[in-house]
C-alpha cells in the first residue's frame, strides 16, 4: 500500500510595522523576482537592491500606507499596500487603494493572495473605510481572475494606463464595497 503525504503550507498575512535586515532582504527578493517574472509591481526591470531597500524603508515612514506581507513558510514572498486619502481628501475619505500588490513566482498557488486580501479587507474595515480600489493592467491575467473571485467589480478601463517598450497597456479599474 502507497502513503501519500501532503505538506501542508505555512500560509499568513501580516501587518508590518518594521522590517528587520532578514525581512527587507526576503522582502527586496520576492519584489525583484515578481519584477522578473511580470507580476505587475509597476517596475518594468528591477532596480539596484539598494533603491528597493531604500522603497520598502520609505514606504514604513507614510502614514497613509499600511503594508501587509504574505508569508509562505515564514518566508516573505510578496506584499499589498492600502494606501489612506490625504487628510485634506474628505470627498473621498470613504475609500482606500490597494495598491502594488504581488507575490514571488515560486510563492503563487499556495492561497496567499486569499490571505492577503482578507487581511487588507479586515484592516480597512477596521480602519472605517467602505470602498476599496485598485487598478491592474489587462496584461495581468491571474490577478484580474483574483480581483474578480475576491469580489471587486470593473468600473473603468484606461487605454493608455502603461506604457512599456514604447507601447500602451490598457488599465483596469476596480472597486469593492467593503
Amino acid at each position: 500500500m502507497m502513503v501519500k503525504l501532503l505538506k501542508k503550507y505555512n500560509v499568513k498575512a501580516e501587518i508590518c510595522k518594521s522590517l528587520n535586515k532578514v525581512d527587507l532582504q526576503e522582502l527586496c527578493d520576492a519584489t525583484e523576482e515578481a519584477i522578473i517574472g511580470g507580476g505587475g509591481f509597476g517596475w518594468i526591470s528591477p532596480p539596484s537592491l539598494k533603491m528597493l531597500q531604500n522603497y520598502w524603508k520609505g514606504v514604513l515612514l507614510i502614514p497613509e500606507r499600511i503594508l501587509i506581507l504574505g508569508k509562505l513558510d515564514n518566508v516573505i514572498a510578496g506584499s499589498v499596500q492600502i494606501i489612506k486619502p490625504a487628510k485634506n481628501n474628505e470627498a473621498q475619505s470613504h475609500s482606500c487603494i490597494l495598491s502594488t500588490f504581488f507575490f514571488a513566482p515560486w510563492a503563487r498557488g499556495f492561497g496567499l493572495a486569499k490571505a492577503v486580501f482578507q487581511k487588507a479587507e479586515l484592516k480597512a474595515k477596521q480602519d472605517g473605510f467602505k470602498v476599496m480600489n485598485l487598478e491592474v493592467r489587462e496584461t495581468q491575467h491571474r490577478a484580474i481572475q483574483l480581483y474578480e473571485q475576491a469580489g471587486f467589480i470593473r468600473s473603468g478601463v484606461n487605454p493608455k494606463a502603461v506604457l512599456i517598450n514604447d507601447r500602451y497597456i490598457t488599465g483596469y479599474y476596480y472597486y469593492k464595497e467593503l
